[in-house]
């Protein structure tokens, strides 16, 4: 099968409702400003926690800098900038997992990305990530070229478009073939998806112009040439496995159809067969149905439903915003089933509340923006 059924859980029946979606975002605004405490930051949810996990992080992707950004996109009314400047020097104290890393979304570079603090460390930061054998997007270089290119439209300052460059040229004399080869954390692998592979490759070399013409044509023959290649398809849907060998079947943002779609649906605009790819992609992801798991971007309902935001972007297909929405009213009562559960609310970026709050937010706005990869 393309998808494991076990993963996902029947659509709601309740109806596309604005007015329960604008209410939905405050409500979880206030949950999690209630929550912050000084000394703990926001408690790691139960679902995040693993046996030798510290008892608080301050990183984008589950930590409280994280927490922060999305609090600011949503309109908070209190002042975190004091607390986002403090996070850097609480990581360097004791770092999220053990050993300080540069990384965007597990380490120290996207902490100083959010506070807008220590420009020049944050250079640094980059350009020591450039060799990073992780070599994807949550540890590698492509996340802190990222980081890069952001500090760049932000600054202007040239030279984050030349550690940009010394990244992207790091990245590219990496791509060996069809895939790039992954080692997280001592396991070699070649990836796929978006949150750790291929596909998070491609987007952080594509996004905005620093790619000169010649690469970025190159970048999609062979991104679309491999897109298809590696696809599993049956009856009109796709889907992609995590990695090369690996047995098991994903449909959600980091791994599978949802983010390989989110991730590249902005190359090769008039590419036809990719489009076809794609959207079947998306279909893998509706019939699949909204993710147990979590509400969330990384592996919940909310990453899935911003593959069909993407796909209303390129195609103009109404039918993918009206599938979005109903996704995000699904997705807005997991969080209150979830929140009922546990007593308490889901206090990160990428698994938790408020990233689904973004969500939600996006398809009040028809905004196919994902959040800390579109829009900084």
């Amino acid at each position: 099968m393309l998808y494991d059924p076990d993963r996902h859980e029947p659509l709601t029946e309740t109806p596309w409702d604005a007015g329960r979606a604008e209410a939905a975002i405050p409500a979880i605004v206030a949950d999690t400003e209630r929550a912050f405490s000084l000394v703990e930051l926001w408690r790691i949810h139960p679902r995040d926690v693993e046996p030798d996990d510290p008892p608080l992080l301050a990183d984008i992707a589950i930590g409280a800098a994280g927490v922060i950004w999305a609090l600011e996109r949503l309109g908070s009314e209190d002042d975190w900038s004091a607390i986002a400047a403090s996070l850097a020097r609480r990581y360097r104290t004791g770092p999220d997992f053990g050993e300080p890393t540069a990384s965007l979304y597990e380490g120290e570079a996207g902490i100083l990305l959010v506070s807008g603090t220590e420009p020049e460390r944050l250079l640094d930061l980059i350009r020591a990530n450039v060799d990073h054998p992780a070599n994807e997007l949550f540890w590698g270089a492509p996340g802190t070229m990222l980081a890069a290119q952001v500090a760049y439209e932000r600054t202007g300052d040239p030279a984050f478009a030349a550690a940009w460059q010394e990244s992207a040229d790091a990245v590219w004399a990496a791509w060996d073939g069809e895939l790039w080869e992954q080692d997280l954390r001592g396991r070699p692998a070649v990836v796929l998806g978006a949150a750790h592979g291929f596909a998070g490759n491609v987007f952080a070399l594509a996004r905005g112009n620093l790619l000169d013409d010649a690469r970025r044509a190159e970048l999609e023959r062979r991104a679309v040439a491999a897109l298809a290649h590696h696809a599993q398809r049956e009856d009109g849907l796709a889907n992609w496995p995590p990695a090369l060998g690996d047995a098991k079947v994903r449909a959600q943002w980091c791994h599978g159809a949802p983010g390989i779609v989110v991730c590249t649906s902005g190359i090769a605009a008039g590419e036809d067969a990719l489009t076809e790819l794609l959207v079947a992609g998306g279909e893998l992801t509706w019939k699949a149905g909204p993710l147990k798991q979590s509400a969330g971007l990384c592996h919940g309902t909310a990453g899935n439903g911003y593959a069909f935001l993407k796909l209303l972007e390129r195609t103009g297909d109404e039918r993918w915003l009206d599938r979005a929405r109903a996704f995000a009213m699904h997705a807005i009562e997991q969080v209150e089933r979830l929140h009922a559960h546990y007593g308490r609310g889901w206090y990160s970026l990428f698994t938790g509340d408020v990233g689904t709050a973004l969500y939600v937010q996006s398809c009040l706005d028809v905004d196919a923006a994902f959040p800390t990869l579109d829009v900084f």
